[in-house]
């Protein structure tokens, strides 16, 4: 099975740092259906790894994330699209859980579910968090410059990391793994 794990916010749609709340607010990185599209095409199964930390915030319920997500597999459908699974983290920064990236829990569930060993999977996202998540389940990070990437690309830098593709957006390091 050829599997790939995406971050949502930053990655797939715009970011906020007021968190993205409704359904409105969740607006496509462009290219980001178009690259999970291919993804798709090229049998992949892709995956979705975000933390929604908003919830235990109360800035959205289950119901409105769900409505969220029901956005997402829509705009997908359209483009001929679909992401197989989506994992998040309810928890807050404070709660202690192992689902929070940067620790690897919705990863190491994500490999459970589909029954394959994470090393070497491709993980794109775009905070140092993604990054760290990725290793800490062995699987490979790739970070985009949407969202929060440009800057977690800088604090790469800063510490020395090497070994993490870096490309413009989703769509640009689709292009790359499909070549």
């Amino acid at each position: 099975m050829k599997l790939i794990v995406i971050d949502r916010d930053g990655v797939i749609n715009e970011d906020s740092d007021d968190y993205i709340k409704s359904p409105d607010e969740w607006v496509p990185v462009p290219g980001s259906l178009e690259a999970i599209a291919r993804l798709n095409r090229a049998g992949y199964v892709v995956a979705v790894a975000t933390n929604q930390s908003g919830l235990s915030r109360g800035y959205f319920d289950l119901k409105t994330l769900s409505a969220i997500h029901r956005k997402m597999e829509s705009m997908l459908f359209e483009h001929g699209g679909r992401v197989d699974a989506v994992f998040y983290c309810p928890h807050g920064p404070k709660d202690n859980c192992d689902c929070r990236k940067p620790k690897p829990g919705l990863l190491n569930d994500i490999a459970q579910r589909f029954q394959v060993n994470m090393n070497g999977v491709m993980f794109i996202g775009d905070t140092i968090s993604d990054i760290r998540a990725a290793e800490a389940a062995n699987a490979k990070p790739v970070l985009v410059r949407t969202g929060k990437g440009t800057d977690t690309e800088k604090l790469l830098k800063e510490s020395g990391v090497k070994d993490v593709p870096v490309y413009a957006d989703l769509f640009e390091a689709v292009g790359f793994i499909l070549s």
